[in-house]
């Protein structure tokens, strides 16, 4: 592995596991990530095979933590009760000793969402920024992390808040999966936006919101019509946010 990484990312999603070692001085990726298609049938021991390729790939040593963001809630010690994206016989696992004995080292697991959220604290948008930071991925769904003074307050399912006015689950109104599948142009679709983030404000009066997910790449078509109080700005690492989020965050963990 190249010397100017300190730390190797891993980013599990529904249809690619994307990895890269990680330069935590700059904040980026240290060699070009690579990614791999997830396997239809996305068991743990498939999951681990595709990590350790990745391992091998770039000759990552033993000695250099190894950070996975992973699609569920993630809780040291406990299984996995409910997962969306992935094979269901991950349901009963504990994620992180089913990868760690896959990939025949230590790993450690961090939710997706927060694994982007830590990536923006200390690396993107939000860096430096005191009080409470809100980071929303916008994608299939809408995947949230709260993080007060630095301090991530892990697992949050916001995406999942009821919205007012009878609007429902958040993330079946307002993701952007839900705008591209209703073909809504950027204006409407902030417009539904408002009435999320504008709940999240009045719920949580936060100091920041920070969005996330491939939408961030346009977020001058939306965010000026997002309508609340709270600052808003456009994630700055985008799709690399939950590889060098989880590589940070393995390092916080030897």
């Amino acid at each position: 592995m190249i010397e100017t990484a300190q730390a190797f990312g891993v980013d599990v999603g529904g249809s690619g596991i994307k990895a890269a070692p990680v330069d935590l001085e700059k904040g980026e990726f240290a060699e070009p990530r690579l990614k791999i298609l997830t396997p239809q049938v996305s068991s743990p021991q498939a999951i681990g095979a595709i990590i350790r390729q990745q391992l091998d790939h770039f000759q990552v040593p033993d000695s250099v933590p190894v950070g996975v963001s992973f699609p569920c809630p993630i809780k040291p010690g406990q299984k996995v009760d409910w997962i969306a994206n992935l094979d269901q016989s991950w349901i009963g696992v504990d994620v992180t000793e089913a990868l760690s004995e896959e990939c025949g080292r230590r790993v450690v697991v961090v939710n997706d969402a927060d694994a982007a959220g830590l990536g923006e604290q200390h690396f993107g948008a939000a860096k430096d920024q005191e009080g409470l930071v809100i980071v929303t991925t916008l994608g299939t769904g809408i995947g949230t992390a709260l993080i007060y003074n630095g301090v991530l307050i892990p697992n949050t399912e916001l995406g999942h808040i009821q919205l007012e006015k009878g609007k429902g689950d958040a993330e079946q109104y307002t993701s952007s999966a839900v705008r591209e599948r209703k073909n809504l142009g950027y204006k409407k679709w902030a417009k539904r936006l408002t009435k999320y983030y504008g709940l999240m404000e009045k719920y949580f009066s936060p100091d920041l919101f920070v969005i996330g997910g491939g939408v961030s790449r346009v977020s001058e078509k939306f965010i000026p019509y997002i309508d609340v109080k709270t600052p808003i700005v456009p994630a700055t690492l985008h799709n690399e946010a939950g590889i060098i989020g989880a590589a940070y965050y393995a390092t916080t963990k030897q």
